[in-house]
């Protein structure tokens, strides 16, 4: 299983591939481009190039057009580069088309590899989880990813023809590949409702408790800012996906006592297969009393990453939450940019900050402060200040 998803090795190059619709500006595109580099990145590969095709849809057979694709692969074999990254998901059949446009029809193992948007984030996922939740999670969403591609892996095998009606050895194999990871999925789903069984468990333990969720695009600084808040150890770095397990801490400001979660971040197209499987580690944003959505304000598309944010707090059900919205990194804006004071906007509380720099830290804790002993109260009406 982890031999399939081992996608990178420190070293290896890369070249990467996107579609855009003709409606998208010349900004967004680069942020795309930038953020799909910043994945590969943090797999350890080297991006060599980029190339990008503007079409109303991506091409059925190849996702490129014909043109296009003749231009990446003369660029991929002059240059060596060891794989070539889209930034959608593939079908079987244009990753199979795809590797013989690369890789040529009778090779029996692909030397350049083709990959999705979804396994580069799976593999990133799998090796940033830490905990056996989230192991698991992983390991569910990457067998569900795997089933209905299972065809490729096969492929070399298709040269052993047989005559009409013979089954020949790839499709037996294929079909008991099929059944193992058909049967490895199910376990999956029940270590995992086991896992939740006993996650609720303890959240029913915490219902007198205010809980508060740190929720943004990956990459935000929400660790950064619960070290800030909790004094704890927990682990933040210039990458994509720095956590995935969701971490609780106790915090206690002016005598009042909460939890502070810290959730996976989120991303543009992030895939539906890790929705699922992380249901139970979003649960954690479902059940907070509080959501503090942690911005980029550094960021060129930091509105197109708010929205994204939105939407997957609709998906899920969380949008009807007091919510604290916090620009961070102030301190990478231009210094007349940087005065970004407390905005109140339809019942919203907006902070900019710096949590790296400790700009603004006071009024950011005392907004907080005022929606967490407002909800203490009202869990703890007997409660004497």
């Amino acid at each position: 299983m982890s031999q399939y998803f081992e996608t990178a090795k420190p070293e290896e190059t890369a070249v990467i591939v996107a579609v855009y619709h003709n409606q998208q500006d010349a900004i967004t595109m680069q942020a795309y481009l930038d953020e799909l580099a910043f994945l590969s990145q943090t797999l350890g590969v080297r991006v060599r190039q980029s190339f990008t095709q503007r079409l109303d849809k991506p091409e059925t057979k190849t996702f490129v057009g014909k043109g296009k694709l003749q231009e990446i692969t003369e660029y991929v074999k002059e240059h060596e580069i060891d794989m070539v990254i889209f930034d959608d998901d593939l079908n079987p059949s244009q990753v199979r088309n795809l590797e013989r446009a690369f890789n040529g029809s009778e090779i029996e193992e692909a030397k350049i590899k083709i990959l999705d948007r979804s396994l580069l984030i799976l593999d990133i996922f799998s090796k940033r989880a830490q905990t056996t939740q989230a192991h698991t999670q992983v390991e569910l969403a990457q067998y569900q990813y795997l089933l209905p591609r299972l065809t490729r892996m096969w492929t070399h095998l298709s040269k052993q023809k047989g005559g009409i009606g013979m089954r020949g050895p790839g499709e037996k194999e294929l079909e008991t590949d099929r059944r193992i990871v058909k049967d490895k999925i199910a376990l999956l789903r029940k270590k995992l409702d086991k896992i939740d069984k006993q996650s609720i468990t303890r959240r029913k333990a915490r219902e007198q408790t205010v809980r508060v969720a740190l929720v943004g695009y990956t990459n935000v600084g929400k660790s950064t800012l619960m070290n800030l808040l909790s004094k704890a150890d927990v682990f933040a770095e210039d990458k994509l996906f720095a956590t995935v397990d969701s971490t609780v801490r106790k915090v206690v400001l002016n005598k009042i006592p909460f939890l502070l979660t810290d959730t996976v971040g989120f991303i543009r197209k992030l895939p539906t297969l890790l929705i699922e499987s992380f249901k139970s580690t979003l649960d954690e944003i479902i059940e907070a009393d509080i959501l503090i959505h942690v911005v980029d304000i550094s960021a060129p598309d930091f509105e197109n990453q708010i929205e994204v944010v939105n939407q997957t707090l609709i998906d899920i059900g969380a949008t009807d939450k007091p919510t604290l919205m916090v620009y961070n990194k102030i301190d990478l804006m231009p210094p007349d940019e940087q005065g970004l004071a407390e905005i109140h906007q339809e019942d919203q509380k907006i902070i900019g900050i710096s949590a790296t720099k400790k700009i603004n830290i006071d009024t950011f804790t005392q907004l907080l402060y005022d929606l967490v002993v407002e909800k203490y109260y009202v869990l703890n009406p007997n409660y004497l200040s």
